[in-house]
């Protein structure tokens, strides 16, 4: 009998770990759902908006891109990364935007808000800081670095291999976006990739998972600090010579 309790109390403890992992592939399969929509809707987006700005000569572009160092146009840092300068650098950065936003949403849409919000502050603050006085900057391509930083130092710091593998062969296929990373190529503000490069590490630390502790030491049984078994009664027969010493030995956990 208690072998056979053991065996369903086993089997029940298995049943449930299976079905913990069903609903974990579930959930990373909605996630993954969530992100993609949502990857397929900014893209959407920054395309309907380059038409209009198009069409409109561009002025989109001087209306809402960011100007260094003007207070007025500070704002701008979140306008920025949804206009372009042209089809050429629409098209060169929507494959990647794709990609690492898919990447950086899969696992979370909610932290993929806050990763977005944070990357567009601190590439749009590191251009506004240090650009040229008189160069203006539109563009997604700080918002791509930034993820590439997330997906990167997520892996890193939650130890998944890999979301580091992943985000390594991804930027290898798109390793043309690192040649224009480095400084002094024209037209391009190797500063907001930095900003933005910047941003994603530090929002791989910020939602990095957190691992519960166990405030239970071990070998220890709860509420008996000495780790010793709890005292348990020996039932005796009052008509026993030796119930007394039964119950003596019993008193003192023995």
């Amino acid at each position: 009998m208690p072998v056979r309790v053991d065996n369903v109390s086993m089997s029940s403890q298995t049943g449930g770990r299976k079905r913990g992992a069903v609903r974990t592939a579930e959930f990373d399969i909605d996630e993954a759902r969530k992100a993609f929509f949502l990857m397929v809707g900014f893209i959407a987006l920054i395309w309907v908006l380059q038409i209009f700005n198009w069409a409109d000569h561009y002025r989109l572009d001087y209306d809402y891109g960011i100007l260094p160092r003007n207070i007025g146009r500070l704002p701008q840092i979140f306008s920025s990364p949804f206009l372009h300068f042209s089809w050429d650098h629409i098209e060169g950065n929507s494959g990647p935007l794709f990609v690492f936003g898919f990447l950086a949403a899969y696992r979370g849409v909610t932290k993929f808000l806050g990763v977005t919000l944070l990357v567009a502050v601190t590439s749009g603050l590191a251009v506004w800081l240090f650009q040229g006085n008189t160069e203006l900057t539109v563009g997604a391509s700080g918002l791509i670095f930034g993820y590439f930083g997330y997906v990167l130092s997520r892996g890193v710091f939650d130890r998944n291999l890999i979301d580091v593998l992943t985000a390594l062969v991804m930027a290898l296929s798109y390793a043309y976006i690192l040649t224009v990373a480095i400084p002094g190529t024209p037209g391009v503000s190797w500063i907001g990739h930095l900003g933005g490069l910047i941003g994603g590490v530090a929002g791989g630390w910020i939602f990095r998972t957190r691992r519960a502790v166990s405030g239970t030491s071990r070998g220890k049984v709860p509420g008996d600090p000495g780790g010793r078994p709890p005292a348990t009664t020996v039932a005796v027969s009052a008509d026993n010579p030796r119930a007394d010493l039964h119950k003596e030995l019993g008193d003192l956990g023995l």
